[in-house]
């Protein structure tokens, strides 16, 4: 057992982990994708589940919000459960007007405000990006199901309510996609473990039109990033 994760087994937890930033995402995930899920964690309530995907094993694991809490998971899933594979099944923010609800990004890379990357102690900015089999393997199975999916640059913000409210139109002058809030963490942790992740996501909200999803529909509705990172996780 880890001290966040109270599998008291290495093989409770799969080689290949979807990691939504909700849990109830995670219950979600287990019960309606995965044939025998069983639940192995439920501390700080941060539910995850093991179970299979077409025969092979799939685990779903809850992050919560932000880099911090997304850094501490996904550390301890690699460093004390040998998860190879981390696919981050989340929302974000669109900063285009031809972004609309439920569309899909994969994250190629992520920016960010946050000071994460300080603990490696780098000479320079340090840009993570994602995997580039599990990029691959993504696009595969979005073609393969008929998704359509965007691809880029995100950015990955500690803050939630930005004091400014005019703050995301210079990242969206550089090109950036949308914002969510733990992608650059997952993809440093992978970075400097030597392990595979993917951010793929789910536009929940949109900051040029204003349109936003409901609660419900965030839990529950946005199951094209799942079918997506079950087939990369599988294949």
């Amino acid at each position: 057992m880890s001290i966040h994760i109270n599998a008291p087994n290495k093989s409770d937890i799969a080689e290949s982990v979807l990691l939504p930033g909700d849990p109830l995402r995670a219950k979600f995930v287990a019960e309606n994708f995965l044939e025998g899920a069983v639940c192995y964690n439920k501390i700080r309530g941060m539910l995850g589940y093991t179970g299979r995907y077409k025969g092979t094993p799939v685990s779903v694991q809850g992050t919560g919000m932000g880099a911090p809490s997304i850094g501490i998971y996904t550390w301890e899933l690699i460093t004390e459960y040998n998860v190879q594979n981390l696919i981050r099944v989340g929302t974000a923010g669109a900063f285009r007007a031809d972004l609309n609800l439920r569309d899909v990004v994969i994250a190629l890379a992520a920016s960010t405000d946050s000071n994460y990357a300080h603990t490696f102690a780098l000479n320079g900015q340090y840009s993570p990006s994602a995997d580039w089999t599990l990029i691959l393997k993504a696009k595969s199975a979005a073609d393969n199901l008929g998704i359509h999916i965007r691809a880029g640059n995100v950015v990955t913000c500690d803050v939630f309510y930005e004091f400014d409210p005019d703050w995301w139109k210079k990242w969206a002058k550089m090109g950036v996609l949308c914002v969510e809030m733990e992608t650059a963490a997952l993809y440093m942790n992978a970075a400097i473990n030597d392990v595979n992740a993917l951010s793929i996501l789910t536009m929940s909200d949109n900051f040029v039109t204003g349109k936003r999803s409901k609660a419900t529909e965030r839990e529950r509705a946005f199951t094209d990033m799942i079918q997506i990172a079950l087939e990369a996780a599988v294949s």
